[in-house]
């Protein structure tokens, strides 16, 4: 094999994109990077930088300012869950300068974990970083979720990361709880702070409820995951059923157990107040 094919080889082994220092160190001389560029085996984006021809174009993109796919972008890449969203998100250093941002949203803050110069991705923990910091909060638990989802990330690392950012310090705190049973588990520690008793996984109607308050206030938690529409319909109709056999059902989504907790709160307690966990005589 030639040594500018190889050179291409090596490139489409790193996801299309290189940087030249980085091929030096692989053996690789300016001579054989400037034959394959002349060659269209590779395409020079920037000074130091090139790739592939069949190179992602988020990829390219990001080499294209000196940057790194980054939030929700190499989300995307990962293979995580994220929100809709608009533009190549990319990771520049806080002295970039002279480059085109068309089509680019730029972060331009570090994040907690040092990343090489060489390197066309941010590692997770600054991709958690910078979508704790550019998306709203809601969006944001999307893409954390779906990395612990997929274990890409553990909850107890996470929380002991130095942030930096109140924004990625509130998400990291709340890790722990994205999981139907995490988010089961603040429900109840916050009703036995109360003095309230509860039961957990009570079948009625053929399935299982989160949360039986006495005899008849049944509690549902709508854990991360978002339900596809069969899911929703299934779980609407077993609230009705529920209903029609005398209980209360009162459904509570992750954003108000682990954010507005103060909301549930009122909504037990009144429920109780008004008896609608004590069964009709």
């Amino acid at each position: 094999m030639s040594r500018h094919l190889a050179l291409l080889q090596w490139v489409r082994e790193r996801n299309g994109v290189a940087h030249t220092s980085a091929a030096r160190a692989a053996g690789f001389s300016k001579l054989d990077v400037a034959r394959a560029v002349e060659l269209g085996l590779l395409r020079r984006v920037r000074r130091s930088w090139v790739v592939a021809p069949d190179a992602d174009p988020r990829r390219a993109a990001a080499a294209a300012v000196s940057g790194r796919t980054t939030c929700v972008t190499q989300a995307v890449l990962l293979g995580l869950w994220v929100p809709n969203h608009d533009g190549v998100h990319v990771a520049v250093a806080s002295n970039a300068a002279r480059f085109d941002a068309a089509g680019l949203v730029v972060h331009w803050g570090a994040g907690p974990a040092p990343v090489a110069a060489t390197s066309n991705e941010d590692p997770l923990v600054n991709v958690l970083f910078h979508a704790a910091r550019c998306l709203p909060r809601t969006e944001a638990m999307v893409v954390w979720e779906s990395a612990l989802r997929v274990r890409l990330a553990d909850a107890a690392v996470l929380q002991a990361v130095q942030w930096g950012s109140p924004a990625a310090r509130e998400l990291a705190d709340a890790a722990s709880f994205l999981s139907d049973s995490g988010l089961e588990s603040r429900f109840i520690a916050g009703m036995r702070a109360l003095g309230v008793a509860v039961r957990q996984q009570i079948w009625l109607d053929g399935h299982p409820v989160d949360v039986l308050i006495g005899e008849r206030l049944v509690v549902q938690l709508d854990g991360f995951a978002h339900h596809r529409a069969a899911d929703r319909r299934r779980d609407i109709a077993h609230d009705a059923r529920l209903r029609l056999r005398g209980y209360t059902v009162l459904r509570f989504d992750f954003q108000q157990v682990l954010f507005d907790w103060a909301y549930v709160e009122e909504t037990v307690v009144l429920a109780i107040a008004q008896r609608l966990h004590v069964a009709a005589r």
